[in-house]
């Protein structure tokens, strides 16, 4: 008999103890420290069939490191690509978590069916036929996506090792075990262990491994927070069921930028990228309204075009109101205090409400002269002409100071049809040649005075 012995790990932090506490040290979380039991015996671990013998690595000096082209999978998905930084790294592991109902196996699936490589989709959630119908309705002709209905991971990689696939895909990692470890699958040493195992051979045998990853109630991927330090890159997918548009951002990646945006469309026929956000994201509507504004922000290597709505009315109680909707509230409140300040509108007592459209969040700070522009049409109840767009921040002076990047949102701003766009008198424009109209301004009266005096 292999011999046994209990841990007790939080289940917030995976942090273990030698016995039960009632608050966590490291998290400080009440009542989440359970315990597990671990079985200690000798595994066998992953191993290439071509592996007899362990390579003992040395240490060289940093210039004699030889670097070699880095070369990347194609998953054959523009905004995927995009958020990965190009491409599936060969040996990487991919975490993408998200909410339930939210598209993240549909979005693997449907990558999986259209790439030309051999790939083994795993999930341990769903039966072969349910995939199956599904698969039928995203893209019904593959011929290189096996599937394949296990939880446990040493008949996985049986399987894997009779297959040989370029890329493998777990759906869900909370739903394998091992039996090296005997504790619930979902627990803390269940995913712990069972995501060692998927590193050990992702890194050996060279083979990108993606892994989707359970949500918490509070918007955080389950599991112990040591899971988004193993893996490379973690990739979380957003978006309202009751919406059609989902977004990919990256919150880690070890290959590439975490400001890239992706932007889909759930259709019944899967998720449709969107190369043109910009036109999703700003409303189609003809007429007049006050309280709207165009910004043109950067989001990554990326330029968009949001539409920021703002409504300013008359407090009812003593305290009036300020609401956010994808916009930080500290930032609005600073905002608010210049123009009351700097400009002369008295908007201390009225409930100031903000939004920027099609559900997106910016902390871009080049969206400040577009926020203070959409207040004021607001209060004055004055639209804006519909062709005019903003791309400026606003200091605490009231100065409206240069922002990266300009000639990238003059640009944008000129293929979707606009004919001016307002940014700072500081910015230094090398763009010599454009249709679209371009006013240089300097303090915020002077926007006030041009747009509603």
């Amino acid at each position: 008999m292999a011999k046994t012995k209990t841990a007790f790990f939080c289940q917030n932090c995976g942090t273990q103890y030698a016995k039960w506490v009632g608050q966590c040290s490291a998290c400080k979380q009440w009542n989440t420290v359970v315990e597990e039991v671990v079985q200690k015996e000798e595994k066998t671990s992953w191993k290439t069939p071509s592996q007899t013998s362990k390579r003992v690595s040395k240490p060289l000096l940093v210039n004699e490191i030889s670097i070699e082209k880095e070369v990347r999978l194609n998953t054959f998905d523009l905004e995927f690509n995009r958020v990965l930084g190009g491409g599936l790294v060969p040996g990487a592991l991919v975490l993408l978590g998200g909410e339930p109902g939210v598209g993240k196996s549909t979005l693997l699936l449907q990558i999986a069916l259209k790439l030309p490589y051999k790939t083994l989709y795993v999930s341990g959630e769903e039966s072969q036929k349910q995939i199956k119908m599904r698969a039928d309705r995203i893209h019904p002709n593959s011929e290189t996506c096996f599937i394949l209905t296990e939880t446990k991971t040493q008949n996985i990689f049986k399987q894997i090792e009779a297959t040989e696939p370029d890329i493998v895909v777990i759906d869900s990692i909370q739903t394998l075990h091992s039996d090296y470890i005997e504790s619930a699958a979902g627990s803390i040493s269940q995913i712990r262990e069972c995501t060692a195992e998927l590193i050990k051979f992702a890194k050996e045998t060279n083979t990108p491994v993606i892994l989707i990853g359970h949500i918490t109630k509070d918007g955080s991927i389950a599991g112990p927070k040591i899971l988004e330090h193993m893996v490379d890159t973690v990739l979380q997918f957003e978006g309202d069921r009751n919406y059609v548009y989902r977004i990919l951002r990256s919150l880690k990646n070890r290959f590439g930028s975490t400001a890239e945006l992706g932007i889909y469309e759930m259709q019944g026929s899967g998720l449709r990228e969107v190369n043109n956000p910009s036109e999703v994201l700003i409303s189609k509507n003809d007429d007049g309204l006050s309280g709207t504004a165009i910004a043109s922000t950067v989001e990554g290597m990326r330029p968009l075009l949001i539409e920021i709505q703002a409504l300013v009315s008359t407090a009812v109680y003593g305290t009036p109101q300020r609401s956010t909707t994808g916009y930080n509230a500290k930032r609005l409140n600073m905002l608010l205090a210049v123009l009351e300040k700097r400009a002369g509108f008295k908007l201390g007592a009225k409930d100031v409400f903000l939004n920027i459209t099609g559900g997106i969040s910016v902390d871009d700070p080049a969206i400040d002269l577009a926020v203070v522009a959409a207040i004021l049409s607001s209060n004055e109840d004055i639209p804006i002409s519909k062709g005019i767009c903003f791309a400026a921040e606003v200091g605490l002076a009231g100065e409206i100071r240069p922002v990266q990047r300009v000639e990238q949102r003059i640009l944008e701003a000129e293929k979707l049809g606009y004919d001016t766009i307002i940014i700072s008198k500081s910015n230094k424009i090398g763009l010599k040649s454009t249709k679209i109209k371009i006013l240089l301004a300097s303090k915020i009266e002077e926007i006030a005075g041009n747009l509603f005096g």
